[in-house]
């Protein structure tokens, strides 16, 4: 129990970083916000966006770890 609750701790730090070091004022994002809207930006980011791609499979993992329980 307590090796799951460091593992998804760390798995919400990587996460975290991932963010605050490539996504907190990326241009891309703000660029396709004004040209596509909210929506269409987001999926820009987890579908095409290599940091949206990690960040996705660390959440993935996320996940897998809850379902395991």
């Amino acid at each position: 129990m307590e090796k799951e609750a460091i593992g998804r701790k760390q798995l919400l730090q990587e996460i975290n970083c991932l963010i605050q070091g490539y996504c907190e004022g990326c241009f891309l994002y703000r660029q396709n916000v004004l040209d596509s809207g909210k929506r269409k930006s987001h999926k820009f980011c987890i579908s095409e966006c290599t940091v949206g791609g990690q960040i996705k499979e660390l959440g993935c993992r996320l996940a897998g770890n809850r379902m395991q329980k």
